[in-house]
């Protein structure tokens, strides 16, 4: 890919120097352009395969806290909800849990995700062993936003 020189400060801008960039600018949006795995691909419920460019494609990183300092039985539950800006279609969504107090019971925990809308995802954590724990979960969100 063409490298254009930074200009000097103060030096005035010539015919070849706009030339070049508008050049290499070019270069760059015909790379982007040709590559056909630059494109977002969502599975929607409501609208089948959807395709975007992955520069118009929206990803969110998530954290919900769901259990601090807390003594749980096995079998026991508890909901988390997050809230998101809209998306044009119910984005993905992979839940995983983060043992942030490094305990047992923080350790063999099951997420379930129970619903997506276009902007919140809730979902249960189910505690499979006794003990105590602090627990939060991590969320990647992709999707393809209301708005391009």
């Amino acid at each position: 890919m063409a490298r254009v020189p930074v200009p000097e400060r103060g030096q005035p801008l010539d015919l070849s120097y706009i030339y070049a960039l508008a050049t290499a600018v070019n270069d760059v949006s015909d790379e982007i352009a040709s590559n056909s795995y630059n494109y977002l691909t969502i599975d929607t419920q409501t609208a089948g395969r959807q395709s975007v460019k992955t520069a118009e494609g929206k990803i969110l990183g998530g954290y919900v806290e769901v259990a601090t300092n807390r003594t749980v039985s096995a079998g026991n539950e508890q909901e988390f909800s997050y809230n998101f800006e809209d998306f044009r279609y119910a984005p993905i969504v992979t839940a995983t849990p983060v043992n942030v107090g490094n305990t047992p019971a923080g350790r063999n925990v099951s997420v379930i995700i129970k619903n997506i809308t276009t902007s919140s995802v809730n979902g249960i954590v189910r505690f499979n062993a006794p003990g105590d724990v602090s627990l939060a979960v991590n969320l990647i969100i992709v999707g393809i936003p209301n708005k391009l």
